[in-house]
């Protein structure tokens, strides 16, 4: 419902007024995430390929400031995630953002954040399922199977997953961000072991001495740290899904608060850390885009099978990245649905409350993805992770915004603030979206695959504006029945 009927149903019925209208996409869920599910939820989001696999090329680039780069690009992430936590508590919705938008911005607003966001989970379930065969080529055994096989084999693995209920879902989380957490903690163990006993790695003393003999902090310059920081964010996507699954959860009041005030001590312990252990260990210049940093110590030091566990870890960070992909876009295309502005049949929920609709769309996309895969198996990842940025960069943009209208609206004294807030409104918010834009405009300086991508913004404008005529009438109509009921 957009805020303009939200305000006319408040005047013509004002025994409903202090209750904020339950979004439709909300009926029908279980409550079956469990706190444990939720949590790891969070953290799961917080680790994934950016670190496990990008650092590495990311270092050699930016030398040891990268960890500078983490923690700024941490703080704002974690800004949007505590942003979007008090609008959780709010209103809990399994719309999340978008059903915050209808609200906030009204439905041209939740028509963009919903369809922006499936731009980036669609495109980032292609680049998983590509990653996915790559891992999976690794090992002589698969070589021989087509990486377009491997990839639809993953895909059809992580949708029946996604199809059987929440609870399996939360399960499968769970487990996987146990396997990201349980090779972080144990690498930066060893990593301290390492300094404490000054054993040589790759020939080189491990210490501040590595950092200092080879350049300094910016080896570089400031300019290459200031250029990885898209890629740097987008590390960090997923990290709003504690909002789509607050939606799921008996408790929100109590689980979300504790979720998202632990996502800033994660991301400066494994993040910053492991960069920093990664930094006084080897030059910047050993490492390589082509391969994690964390095999690449561990094989300086004579690990065996190194390279195994940390591609099967890495296999497993993709995977996560799969199902959450499946999960957020299908509850969030529900939302829409019910609102007019998605097609119906992704509305549709199977015995098991799932909304398997927009599950199946997105693994549409996905498909396509599969064929990508088949015609250009080297180019497939590239392209895509590129143009899902733009989806994740736009929607914590919407999401800051949802929240400086709703602080505007709780000081005019027509919503209340949960206790739970982000502080200094709207300094935050607009110093939040300044840095985002500013990370989307340095993609200009990459003229082989940031600059075509920031060129397709104006096509996905216009795909947009093409979109809202065709689904407007719709959306009106939907929004008419809506204040209706709500004012009978």
């Amino acid at each position: 419902m957009s805020k303009d009927a939200v305000e006319s149903a408040q005047v013509t019925a004002p025994t409903q007024a202090a209750q904020t209208p339950a979004d439709a996409g909300d009926a029908g869920y279980s409550k079956d995430l469990k706190a444990r599910h939720v949590n790891m939820i969070a953290i799961g989001g917080a680790i994934g390929t950016g670190l496990l696999l990008g650092a590495g090329g990311r270092l050699h680039n930016a030398g040891p400031a990268l960890a500078l780069a983490y923690l700024v690009c941490g703080v704002f992430a974690f800004f949007v995630v505590r942003a979007l936590g008090e609008l959780v508590l709010y209103r809990p919705s399994s719309g999340s953002f978008v059903s915050y938008a209808r609200e906030f911005l009204g439905e041209k607003g939740a028509y963009v954040a919903g369809w922006m966001y499936f731009l980036n989970w669609s495109t980032t379930g292609i680049a998983d399922i590509t990653a996915i065969a790559l891992y999976t080529h690794y090992w002589s055994m698969f070589t021989s199977i087509p990486q377009w096989v491997l990839a639809l084999i993953a895909l059809a693995v992580v949708l029946a997953v996604n199809l059987i209920s929440v609870k399996i879902f939360g399960e499968m989380e769970f487990w996987f961000a146990i396997i990201k957490v349980a090779t972080i903690v144990g690498f930066m163990l060893i990593s301290i072991f390492l300094l404490a006993t000054q054993h040589k790695v790759g020939g080189h003393t491990p210490g501040l001495s590595v950092i200092s003999d080879h350049g300094g902090l910016f080896p570089h310059g400031a300019m290459p740290v200031v250029l990885v920081m898209q890629g740097v964010i987008f590390a960090y996507a997923a990290l709003e899904l504690v909002g789509v699954a607050a939606g799921e959860t008996a408790e929100p009041e109590k689980v979300v608060p504790r979720a998202v005030n632990s996502i800033m001590w994660r991301v400066g312990l494994f993040y910053v850390g492991s960069v920093v252990l990664l930094a006084l260990l080897l030059p910047g210049s050993v490492y390589s885009a082509d391969e994690s940093p964390f095999v690449t110590v561990l094989s300086k030091i004579g690990v065996p099978a190194a390279g195994d566990v940390m591609n099967l870890v890495v296999l497993t960070a993709a995977m996560s990245s799969l199902n959450s992909g499946l999960y957020s876009t299908g509850r969030i295309l529900r939302s829409m649905a019910m609102a007019g502005s998605a097609p119906k049949f992704t509305a549709r929920m199977n015995r098991s409350q799932v909304p398997y609709g927009g599950i199946l769309l997105t693994c549409a996309v996905c498909v396509l993805g599969v064929g990508l895969n088949y015609l250009m198996p080297s180019q497939a990842f590239e392209i895509v992770l590129n143009v899902a940025s733009l989806g994740i960069i736009s929607t914590w943009v919407i999401i800051m915004l949802c929240h400086m209208i709703f602080v505007r609206r709780a000081r005019a004294g027509l919503a209340t603030r949960p206790h739970f807030q982000l502080k200094f409104s709207p300094v935050t918010e607009i110093a939040t979206i300044a840095f985002l834009l500013i990370c989307l405009g340095m993609m200009w300086n990459d003229p082989d695959v940031g600059r075509k991508t920031i060129l397709l913004i104006p096509v996905i404008a216009v795909m947009l504006v093409a979109g809202w005529f065709g689904v407007r009438r719709r959306v009106s109509k939907n929004t008419d029945q809506e204040l209706t009921e709500l004012t009978k």
